[in-house]
């Protein structure tokens, strides 16, 4: 293959800013970033294509979320640990009822560069360049601030590097302790209006803990109900920054992105002749797809043999995100052409993208109910096509924001300006993330059943 980390440049590029005032600097800056550090390694990204391979082979659940843009404003310590708090409670919801081991990747530690769909922006009369996330400039609506500033880069890799250092020592140091987790979560079924609802699974899993501690296995002995794997992941949309951290592993040969242990190629530069899928066929990182409205089933299967020539699992996640009233009709025709190709995936659910509405008093939105009701038609949709729902990938926040309207909490749209933080699009909040881990057991617990019913039936 005569592919090169610089290969992405020779093709059209949708997304990645051409205006960038000083393009000599911004060559200085790609060139520093090449000589810095690796953020990931190697043999962190081949694990975790192993882990996603037991994903598309049914043994294993994909959870993947986080931020929908990290912001420098917003760096602190405690909002790292409140989103890995949560998504290690959902987790141990989920692993419980899909009596699975459950993937957990952040959208985390990279994720600072959006695609808009305006390049401009009016307010008052004032047309100004569209904020494209902290990586590139800044969201106050200034002629200075809009302008694309090459040393965002290396302020991203600086936060980057210092937001990994946490998570492993959150991960490895003893804070994911199982016992500290479940605690936390029966913390918020005593909070939630529906906290009847999630008791009974709470309490299995309290059972079966203590079950553990009377054989003898506890966190003291058992390593691995202290430490767990967590890996990251943001979309490769400004390739310059990729390019740059983009290495040869010693070991093997192979081109890594080290930037992310996962990369994704989002829903508007998913074209197989253009520049991000052109970066994404040479390093051997997972990959994910955006699948949308509009993505045709040759487009896709096109797609896949470009990333995956090989049909190797655990290289292509494919994340489904068609909205509450358009899955029905988008998902089925592509899992079904997947399917019968043969490709070896793991399907994931995006239920934020396709759900996004703007309020009267002008807030973006995403109603929680739409997001469980996608959620609960994806699983439903690939298992009846025979395969896996292995997934969900999602934007949340550990904080108490008022962004996403509904849920146990019954935020309302005059609710939203209280708490709305968010440089981008609206997150799920700790609690409404948890109401979709346990409706996502609650629909893992019923497809094992059928499972073990279909299995007796057919012995």
């Amino acid at each position: 293959m005569t592919w090169q980390p610089s290969s992405w440049r020779s093709k059209p590029a949708k997304h990645i800013p051409e205006d960038y005032p000083d393009p000599a600097k911004l060559a200085e800056v790609e060139q520093t970033l090449s000589s810095y550090p690796p953020l990931v390694f190697a043999g962190e990204a081949r694990r975790l294509k192993s882990r996603l391979a037991d994903v598309a082979a049914g043994n294993a659940f994909l959870l993947q979320g986080g931020d929908c843009a990290e912001s420098f404003k917003e760096f602190h310590p405690n909002n790292i640990r409140d989103t890995f708090r949560v998504i290690l409670q959902m987790a141990v919801a989920m692993t419980f009822a899909a009596e699975k081991p459950v993937v957990k990747v952040g959208r985390i530690a990279g994720q600072f560069a959006k695609p808009r769909s305006s390049p401009v922006e009016t307010i008052d009369g004032v047309e100004l360049p569209s904020y494209r996330g902290d990586i590139i400039n800044g969201m106050e609506f200034t002629e200075e601030a809009r302008l694309p500033d090459p040393t965002r880069l290396l302020q991203a890799y600086s936060q980057s590097a210092a937001t990994l250092n946490l998570l492993r020592a959150f991960s490895q140091g003893g804070y994911a302790d199982l016992t500290n987790v479940h605690k936390w979560m029966l913390g918020f079924i005593e909070r939630s209006p529906q906290g009847e609802h999630y008791q009974a699974l709470a309490d299995q899993i309290s059972k079966s803990m203590a079950f553990m501690r009377a054989c003898g296995v506890t966190p003291e002995k058992s390593p691995m109900l202290q430490q767990v794997e967590f890996y990251t992941s943001h979309e490769a949309l400004l390739l310059g920054y990729e390019e740059a951290m983009t290495r040869v592993d010693s070991t093997s040969g192979e081109w890594y992105d080290t930037s992310a242990h996962m990369l994704w190629i989002g829903h508007r530069t998913r074209q197989v002749d253009h520049a991000h899928v052109e970066f994404c066929r040479g390093v051997k990182n997972p990959i994910g797809i955006k699948c949308g409205p509009g993505l045709e089933t040759d487009e896709l299967l096109r797609l896949i043999d470009t990333l995956n020539p090989e049909n190797e699992a655990g290289r292509i996640v494919l994340i489904a995100r068609f909205g509450a009233e358009g899955i029905e009709k988008g998902l089925p025709p592509i899992v079904r052409a997947v399917q019968n190709a043969g490709k070896t995936v793991v399907w994931s659910s995006d239920p934020m993208h396709g759900n996004t509405l703007k309020t009267d008093s002008g807030f973006k939105t995403r109603p929680v109910d739409f997001v469980l009701s996608e959620v609960r038609d994806f699983i439903d949709i690939v298992s009846s096509e025979g395969a896996y729902p292995g997934g969900v990938h999602f934007e949340m926040t550990g904080q108490d924001v008022t962004e996403c309207i509904g849920g146990a909490q019954a935020i309302s749209e005059q609710d939203l300006s209280s708490r709305y933080h968010t440089h981008c699009d609206p997150r799920l909040n700790g609690e409404q993330a948890l109401e979709l881990a346990f409706m996502i057991a609650e629909k893992l617990q019923t497809m094992n059943k059928g499972q073990v019913l279909q299995n007796a039936a057919s012995a």
